[in-house]
Formats: structure tokens, C-alpha cells, sequence
């Protein structure tokens, strides 16, 4: 059956032509996103949504949409999706971080120009029949030090832009290293330095709690008297009370904003000012950036129902078309790793490490590591996946780490989880054949070569004379048949493991009597899914 994907906002024919190109069912309803209950009653039909920015996907809308799996949002900003609900409930929430890039730098580069020579005013005054060529005097863009609060995708075009013009450029960027701004030819300085040295002040970062008011009455106290400050990314990112007070005492010269606090914005400290130019989140309003993220989103959406692919995901690491066939049977396997170590360990975990060994340590190991959560806390959460675990996980304070390290021993990849209880520490560690199917290799230091069955026994004993015969008379007797079984121990006489492949789940009364022999520590009933 095709996935279904319904697309609540305006997205271009040929965005809605790419998902019936690729073997999607996909119902175009541009209007609906502005009627909520509407779309309340028909989202659980669906297996995506793809919108703008005019549909709200509440918690409310999440908890409805039964059999969503993927959220798709044309454009960079997702102010209006619910990410933890949609998280929780392994919802992946895509966005187009590239498909505006190139136009919302270039509005900003567009309002840096109209704030320097005052051009909306002078316009105005201009057709209103007035020659006041002496009242709009301007000052030049050459020679200018540029401050960019952001050096991402956009900021960086920005930079790029704003050499081409001879300026200087100063970037604050807590993730920038060294290195990338000497290639991108600007220098790197912390927000202070920056707030000094900078005539104008450009700012692209997302609206976080730490940078929500990054630029508040304090940080526009230590400006440089003349600067002026231009925003297209985000409402809230600058304090427009404070900026406005900067302006009236004149120690900010002039403003461009794209974006408000409160959108759409009716109303600002903004409005009316000298030298204040604003324009409706115009960011991303061009005839090209329209089309190129609906196209993007239609794309990844299908990429991700009909091939798994992930790209762009907020709360999902990305899988690519090509890796995606590769990586799906080293995520099986660390799926039946994490469950294995759900389904055996009894009390709360305290840390986990995994350790990618060879290949492994080559792979996209985010999405490894989220599958192996999901599989990790299956067994307390029954409706987890990869979206939701990373973050149920962190919530139950369980320390992660991952370790990658070239190959060591003799297969050529394998994925080996640790795990620390109250109680104890123990470790599973497995591989993919040629076959394709995911192997146990070693269960707690002890070697050993597995396959994975749906229904399995698994016991920890001490390596005495007689456990096989007790184990299979046992089970025999309570009438569960073992189609097959793999032994392992590390010395004579010490501790030694079984797995037993059975025929159905194995009840607790079965349980308790293995558990009976006193050389038996463990006795645990595995359920794998071996689809």
C-alpha cells in the first residue's frame, strides 16, 4: 500500500507532481492548514504532512495523527511544529535549511544597503514631490567591519557577500573554529569584541533560550555609537524596546528587520522611527526560494516513505539514499543488541557506552546509536523508534558514549554495548555476515557464535557436568521443543551462558524452574522480531 501524504499548505503543482512520481498517494488541500479542526478529524489517514508555515502541528494535532511518520516543513523555520511531541511519538520533522539560503542572505545584504543610504525614506519623499537631497545623507558600505551573530549556512553566504563588497568582517559563532573562518576569510571574535568593533550588525542564528534577547539593552549598551543592525532571522533575537530607546538617544544609527517579536507585526517600539526600514518576513519571498523548498520537501518526504533515506531531520540523524541499504542491516543489528540488553538487565541503567569497531566506526553511527536505544528501552516503551529513544533516554539521566576505534580483532566490523547497572556491567557485542543477518559474537566476555531467532532462552550459569541434559528434560517436560542451542563459557568451571532457540514464548513457571538448579544465575525469555 502507497504512503499517504497530505500537503495542508500552499506547495507548487510540480512540489505535489514529485510525490506522485514517486509512488505516493498525496492529497493537495492548500487551505486546510488554517482549519484546525478539519484537519484535526482527517490527519490520522495519513503517513505524512507536509506544510508551510500556515499549519500549526500542535500536540494536540500530533496526539490525532495515529499513523504520521514523518513532518515535512518548506522552509528553515519550525517555530510552528510541536518537535518534542512530534519526537515522542517518532515523528520525524523535516525542514529545507538550503532551499532560502541564498535569498534570505540577500535581503539582509538588501536592508544593510537601504538602512546605509536611507532609501525607503528618501523614496517616499522623493514622490511625494520633495528635493531634500541634503536631509538623506548616507554613509558608505566599503570599508565598513560587518559583525555576523551566526555563521551557518546563511551567515556564511552573508560573509561571503560582504567581502565582495571590501568589507571587514568579524563572525561570532560559538561553533566556528579556527580553521573554517580563515576559509571563509573573516575573523573570528567573541560577542563582545564583536558589539565594539562592528559598524554594522547582521544577525542569523536560530531562536533558542540562549539566544532569545541576544541582543538586550545591555549588549546594545556596548555597541559601537553610530552601529547599525540589521535582522532577518528571527523575532526576539534583539530586544525592539531597547533598540528602539538606542535609536531615539542616537547611539544606534538605523535598523532593517525582516522579522518581529510578534508576527504578523501590527504593531513595534520599531515602527515610525528614523532610519527604521521593516519589511513583513519577506526572508524567504522570492519566486525561486518558493519553489526550490517545496521541490526539496516533496524530495525528502518520498525519499524517506518509499526508501528510508532521512535528510534534514531536526530530531533524526541523516541517512542518505545511498547509505541507506548499507546501513539497514548494521542498524538491525544494533536494534537486537539494544533488546537483547532491555530484555536481560533488571535494574535501572546508569550509563551506556557502545563501541564501533572497523567498519562500523565508518558508518553514520547517529543513527546506529538511536537504533540501538530504541531497542535499548523496548521493553518498558513498546511504541519507542529511532526519533523518540535518543531523547527518553536523556530524560531517564542514562550517560552515553560512543568510542570508535579501527578494527581489532578478526571480523571486519562489529558494534559492542556496555552497559552499567546498580548492580552490575555487562556487554554484548555482535556483527552482519555476508547474509546480512546480525550475529552475537559475544555475550558478557564470553565468545561465541550466534544466530538470531524470534523466540530465545537465554541462561547464565556457572559451567557445571550436567546443564544441557537439565536444560533440555526441563523444557522438555513443560512440552517447548528447542530447535537449536549455542554453549559458551570462559574457563572450566566458570561462568558460562547458553542461548536456546525455542518454538514459542516460554512462561514464567518454566522460568522458575530452570532457575531452580542452583548453578543457574539467570534464566531470561528473549523475543526478537527476525523479519
Amino acid at each position: 500500500m502507497a504512503p499517504r501524504v497530505l500537503v495542508s499548505d500552499a506547495l507548487s503543482e510540480t512540489a505535489v507532481q514529485i510525490f506522485r512520481d514517486r509512488g505516493v498517494d498525496v492529497d493537495f488541500m492548500p487551505a486546510l492548514g488554517k482549519d484546525k479542526e478539519k484537519l484535526l478529524e482527517i490527519i490520522g489517514q495519513y503517513d505524512g504532512l507536509a506544510i508551510r508555515s500556515a499549519t500549526k502541528a500542535t500536540e494536540k494535532l500530533i496526539a490525532a495523527a495515529t499513523n504520521l511518520k514523518v513532518i515535512g516543513r518548506a522552509g528553515i523555520g519550525v517555530d510552528n511544529v510541536d518537535i518534542q511531541a512530534a519526537s515522542r511519538r517518532g515523528i520525524i520533522v523535516m525542514n529545507t535549511p538550503f532551499g532560502n539560503s541564498i535569498t534570505t542572505a540577500e535581503h539582509a545584504i538588501a536592508l544593510m544597503f537601504a538602512v546605509a543610504r536611507q532609501l525607503p525614506a528618501a523614496d517616499a519623499s522623493t514622490q511625494g514631490g520633495k528635493w531634500e537631497k541634503s536631509k538623506f545623507m548616507g554613509v558608505e558600505i566599503t570599508g565598513k567591519t560587518l559583525g555576523v551573530i551566526g555563521a551557518g549556512n546563511i551567515g556564511s553566504i552573508v560573509c561571503s557577500r560582504a567581502i565582495g563588497l571590501k568589507m571587514h568582517v568579524v563572525a561570532y559563532d560559538p561553533f566556528l573554529s579556527t580553521e573554517r573562518a580563515e576559509e571563509m576569510g573573516v575573523t573570528k571574535v567573541e560577542l563582545d569584541q564583536l558589539l565594539a568593533q562592528a559598524d554594522f550588525i547582521t544577525l542569523h542564528v536560530p531562536m533558542t533560550d540562549k539566544t532569545r534577547g541576544i541582543l538586550n539593552a545591555e549588549a546594545l549598551a556596548k555597541t559601537k555609537p553610530g552601529v547599525r543592525i540589521i535582522n532577518c532571522a528571527r523575532g526576539g533575537l534583539v530586544d525592539e524596546a531597547a533598540l528602539a530607546e538606542a535609536i531615539k538617544s542616537g547611539h544606534v544609527a538605523g535598523a532593517g528587520f525582516d522579522v518581529f517579536e510578534v508576527e504578523p507585526a501590527t504593531d513595534s517600539p520599531l515602527f515610525g522611527l528614523p532610519n527604521v526600514v521593516c519589511t513583513p518576513h519577506l526572508g524567504a519571498s522570492t519566486t525561486e526560494a518558493q519553489e526550490n523548498v517545496a521541490l526539496q520537501v516533496a524530495e525528502q518526504m518520498s525519499d524517506y516513505l518509499v526508501r528510508g533515506a532521512v535528510s534534514n531531520a531536526i530530531n533524526m540523524p541523516s541517512i542518505t539514499a545511498e547509505e541507506a541499504p548499507i546501513l539497514k542491516p548494521f542498524i538491525r543489528l544494533a536494534d537486537v543488541l539494544g533488546s537483547f540488553a532491555g530484555q536481560v538487565t533488571e535494574s535501572p541503567i546508569k550509563e551506556v557506552e557502545i563501541l564501533y569497531d572497523g567498519v562500523t566506526a565508518g558508518m553514520n553511527t547517529k543513527a546506529l546509536t538511536s537504533a540501538l536505544l530504541a531497542g535499548l528501552i523496548r521493553n518498558q516503551v513498546s511504541d519507542v523508534n529511532m526519533v523518540s529513544a535518543p531523547i527518553m533516554v536523556k530524560e531517564k539521566g542514562v550517560i552515553l558514549s560512543e568510542v570508535k576505534r579501527d578494527k581489532t580483532g578478526v571480523y571486519d566490523g562489529y558494534i559492542k554495548l556496555t552497559i552499567t547497572t546498580e548492580r552490575q556491567t555487562r556487554s554484548i557485542a555482535g556483527t552482519v555476515f555476508s547474509d546480512g543477518k546480525p550475529r552475537f559474537i559475544q555475550i558478557k566476555g564470553i565468545n561465541l557464535d550466534a544466530d538470531v531467532g524470534a523466540h530465545m532462552i537465554y541462561i547464565a550459569n556457572t559451567d557445571v557436568p550436567g546443564m544441557i541434559g537439565f536444560m533440555g528434560t526441563t523444557l522438555g517436560d513443560a512440552g517447548v521443543n528447542i530447535a537449536n542451542f549455542q554453549l559458551g563459557r570462559d574457563k572450566q568451571s566458570g561462568d558460562a551462558i547458553a542461548l536456546l532457540y525455542v518454538d514459542q514464548i516460554v512462561g514464567q513457571d518454566v522460568l522458575d524452574k530452570l532457575t531452580s538448579h542452583e548453578a543457574i544465575k539467570q534464566a531470561k525469555p528473549l523475543v526478537f522480531n527476525v523479519d
